[in-house]
């Protein structure tokens, strides 16, 4: 039996966290506008809106990217656990099938590790740090960020179907994450461009 929530409660989930992630962009927006005028005035707090830009970047890219696999392994995980109350057997496919959608928050942690770590943030060597400088880090977060978001959700619905006919035709698990690799592939596309865009930015 499929426990994962209709269309219409998905798309209401979805469009709550693409709200906070709007409010938060503005937010963080308004800040380096701030911190800006305040660079050009000589202020001691200048250094903080690059800063705040970096880390709003990283943070944006490992939370949307987690949440959609938290979202995607709970579809599939739920599914996988009403298929284990009738049979035990399959455990180990409906594991490979669960963990899948998971790789996208890998990947939007490790592109928020590297933006705290080439921006200087990890070594305190901040000073050098423009505002220019961290919208780019900021803008190189976003592609891992909003694919590995939508894709890692729609992949964990592929995964719980996977796990339906897996229950049904166990031989036919390979079908299945072939079918659920399909969806990784755009959030691997999102995770190599934000390398390329990071690579460019101090390059």
């Amino acid at each position: 039996m499929t426990l994962i929530p209709s269309k219409q409660k998905e798309y209401t989930m979805t469009k709550r966290t693409l709200f906070v992630f709007v409010v938060v962009f503005f937010a963080v927006t308004l800040w380096a506008s701030v911190s800006s005028a305040q660079q050009m005035t000589g202020s001691s707090w200048a250094l903080l809106g690059p800063v705040a830009l970096c880390i709003a970047g990283a943070a944006v890219a490992v939370g949307l990217a987690g949440i959609g696999s938290a979202i995607g392994i709970g579809y599939a995980g739920q599914t996988s656990l009403g298929a284990m109350s009738e049979d035990t057997a399959n455990f180990a496919r409906y594991l490979m099938l669960t963990a899948l959608p998971g790789t996208q928050g890998i990947y939007g942690f490790v592109i928020g590790f590297l933006v705290m770590l080439w921006s200087g943030i990890f070594g305190g060597e901040t000073a050098t740090l423009t505002i220019q400088e961290g919208w780019q880090f900021f803008f190189s977060s976003i592609p891992v960020a909003l694919a590995g978001f939508l894709s890692a959700i729609h992949q964990g619905r592929v995964c719980a179907a996977g796990v339906e006919m897996t229950a049904k035709k166990p031989n036919e698990v390979g079908k299945a994450l072939v079918l659920g690799v399909f969806v990784e592939f755009y959030a691997v596309l999102g995770f190599l461009m934000s390398i390329i865009l990071l690579t460019r930015i101090r390059g």
